[in-house]
């Protein structure tokens, strides 16, 4: 798969997590993955866990708890 067809599944898998995590990239390893989560610290420690290991993150549902 190249890169504009992991972005255009980027795109899918963003929309199917609506609260939760979607992806996750490290250097050339790329992995789709459905983590939904029930609360925003719920979220924030899956997300710190991830990064701590290395891992570029993307998720939904952080933004709106924002302050």
């Amino acid at each position: 798969m190249n890169k504009k067809e992991y972005k255009g599944l980027l795109k899918v898998a963003k929309g199917q997590v609506p609260f939760g995590i979607y992806a996750l990239e490290k250097a050339d390893y790329a992995e789709l993955r459905c983590d939904k989560c029930d609360s925003i610290t719920q979220l924030k420690e899956l997300i710190r866990q991830f990064k701590k290991q290395g891992f570029k993150v993307y998720s939904n549902g952080k933004d709106k708890y924002r302050i």
